[in-house]
C-alpha cells in the first residue's frame, strides 16, 4: 500500500524497469511475478524488486502523478479494491492444535508435549470481506482467532535457530470449525479433525501479509476476536506453548516446507464451544479479528442456501 492506494507491484516494477538499464541477457529473471506463491519463490530478489517498485510508486505519488498511475493500473484506490487472501491457495495449510494453555484448560485437553498439527483443505480459504458460510449439515460452527505464518523459503530439517530465515511474513487466520464434526463427537475422543476444519469458507485469511522485518517479536502481539459488541477472545501471542521456531523445525522434520505454505499457530481461550451456553456463529453477524501490527480481518456470516 501507498497511502490510500494499493500498488500493483508487478505493474509498478515494469514502470521501474523503464527507467533502469536492464540487460537483455536477463530474460525473464527481472520479472516480478504477479501471484503470491511465485513472488515468494523469488525470495530476496522478489522482495528487493518489490521495494524498489514501491519506492518509485511513492515518489511518483509525491510528484502528483496519481491520475496517470491510475490509468495504467499501477494504483487502485483502497475503497474500490477487493482484497483476496494473501495466499489464496496455500500449498500446505497447516494448523497447530491446542497451542495455548488456557485454551487447553477450557477444552479439557492436556496440551501436547510436542507440537501437534492438522490440515485444512485449500478450498476453505477466503479473503477479507468474504462470507463465512454456515453449512446446512452443521449446527455448531465456531470461531478461532489465530496468528498465521507464511513460509517464504524451502526447507527440510530446519534448525530452530534458522527457522525465521524461512518466514516470509505474518497474517491473520480464522480457524472456523464445525464442532459437530469433531473427533470428540464422531469417535468420542479429543483431538484435531480435518473434517470439522475444512468446510468451504472455513479459513478466512488476511487482510494482507506483513513481512517478517516489520514484526520484531511475533510472540508479543495482542490478539482479539469480537462479534458486534461481544469481545470473545482477547489475549497475546505470548501465550503460545510451542513457539514459531520450534513448530517450523518440528514440521520440517516431517515434510519439506515450501514457499506459500501457511502455518496457523493456534488459538487462545474464549472459543464458542467451551462457553455456557455455547456461542455458535449466526447468520447476519460479522466476525472481527485484530492482531497488533497486522491489522483487522472481518468476515460476515451467512447461511448456506438450500438447494
Amino acid at each position: 500500500m501507498a497511502g490510500e492506494y494499493i500498488v500493483d507491484l508487478s505493474r509498478a516494477h515494469r514502470e521501474w524497469e523503464a527507467v533502469q538499464p536492464v540487460r537483455a541477457s536477463l530474460g525473464d529473471a527481472h520479472v516480478l511475478p504477479p501471484g503470491m506463491i511465485g513472488f515468494l519463490e523469488g525470495g530476496a530478489a522478489s522482495m528487493e524488486k518489490a521495494r524498489a517498485a514501491l519506492e518509485l510508486a511513492e515518489r511518483q505519488i509525491g510528484e502528483g502523478e496519481q491520475e496517470e498511475m491510475l490509468r495504467q493500473g499501477i494504483l487502485v484506490p483502497m475503497e474500490k479494491a477487493r482484497l483476496q487472501a494473501p495466499v489464496p491457495r496455500p500449498g500446505k495449510p497447516i494448523a497447530a492444535w491446542v497451542n495455548y494453555g488456557e485454551h487447553g484448560d477450557e477444552a479439557a485437553v492436556n496440551a501436547p508435549k510436542a507440537p501437534l498439527f492438522f490440515s485444512k483443505y485449500t478450498t476453505a480459504v477466503i479473503g477479507p470481506g468474504d462470507a463465512i458460510v454456515l453449512p446446512r449439515v452443521s449446527e455448531k460452527v465456531d470461531y478461532e482467532a489465530e496468528l498465521a505464518v507464511v513460509i517464504g523459503k524451502r526447507g527440510k530439517h530446519i534448525p530452530e535457530e534458522k527457522a525465521y530465515d524461512h518466514v516470509a511474513g505474518y497474517t491473520i487466520l480464522n480457524d472456523v470449525s464445525a464442532r459437530d464434526f469433531s473427533l470428540r463427537v464422531l469417535l468420542g475422543v479429543p483431538g484435531p479433525s480435518d473434517l470439522q476444519k475444512s468446510f468451504d469458507t472455513f479459513a478466512p485469511m488476511g487482510p494482507w501479509m506483513v513481512t517478517r522485518d516489520e514484526i520484531a517479536e511475533p510472540h508479543a502481539l495482542g490478539i482479539r476476536l469480537s462479534i458486534g459488541d461481544e469481545v470473545l477472545q482477547e489475549a497475546t501471542t505470548a501465550g503460545m506453548i510451542h513457539r514459531i521456531p520450534a513448530m517450523i523445525s518440528y514440521l520440517s522434520d516431517i515434510a519439506t516446507l515450501e514457499p506459500g505454505d501457511v502455518l496457523s499457530t493456534g488459538t487462545p481461550a474464549g472459543v464458542g464451544f467451551t462457553r455456557v451456553p455455547p456461542r455458535w456463529l449466526r447468520a447476519g453477524e460479522t466476525v472481527r479479528i485484530e492482531i497488533e501490527g497486522i491489522g483487522v480481518l472481518e468476515n460476515p456470516v451467512v447461511s448456506e442456501a438450500e438447494g
